[in-house]
């Protein structure tokens, strides 16, 4: 079963309260996503693994360690997850971006594909799937299978808030994927908002509605 995390970290819980807050603009909301992506990827790429090289400072030559192993995809769930990305491309500029676009059915409820952009060879990348609400799960759990359709066996879900249902979804469809978060939530309301969450992560970030 995958893992959950969640991300108790000082910083991390005072920049979310900011991010709930309704008064909070979508320029400092953007500005908010992007910081706790970035604190919060500190964490998710923790089990990276290293090896050593051999380096010459001003002073002598020595073994020090560099990232090691599978290159990283960040893959954004369209489209709020576009504002988790450039926090996490501040610590791995080398990463590449892929895009996944989905809507929902409104027959069947299902998720639908749009749009996909992925690297030529994503399959070889450990990916890091990101979406700032983790609701239902349906999105994400659709997002992380087409994933695994070209190929993909290494991917980690990066969401700034969850709600049981969503943990529940994705634990129950990809039990190898760990999940981090930075809270946990009470539940899904009638319309399927998490509470008591933050409203909607996308018409927050570009003041649409």
């Amino acid at each position: 079963m995958g893992k959950l995390h969640v991300m108790d970290h000082p910083l991390i819980q005072h920049k979310l309260t900011l991010i709930r807050d309704k008064e909070t603009g979508p320029k400092e909301f953007r500005e908010l996503l992007d910081e706790v992506a970035t604190l919060m990827g500190y964490e998710v790429t923790r089990d990276l693994p290293l090896t050593e090289v051999d380096i010459e400072t001003p002073v002598s030559r020595t073994k020090s360690k560099v990232i090691a192993g599978k290159k990283l995809g960040i893959v954004p769930v369209l489209r709020a997850g576009l504002g988790m990305v450039d926090g996490l491309l501040k610590l791995v500029p080398a990463a590449r971006v892929g895009h996944v676009g989905l809507y929902r059915d409104p027959e069947t409820l299902n998720p639908v594909e749009y749009y996909c952009k992925l690297p030529a060879d994503v399959f070889e990348r450990q990916l890091i799937v990101v979406d700032p609400m983790l609701a239902t799960g349906g999105s994400a759990s659709a997002a992380i299978g087409f994933l695994k359709e070209y190929g993909c066996t290494s991917i980690k879900l990066m969401c700034l808030i969850a709600a049981p249902e969503g943990i529940e979804r994705i634990q129950k469809d990809h039990p190898d994927v760990d999940i981090y978060v930075s809270a946990v939530d009470e539940k899904l309301n009638d319309h399927g908002y998490i509470v008591p969450g933050l409203g909607d992560a996308g018409d927050r970030l570009y003041g649409t509605k």
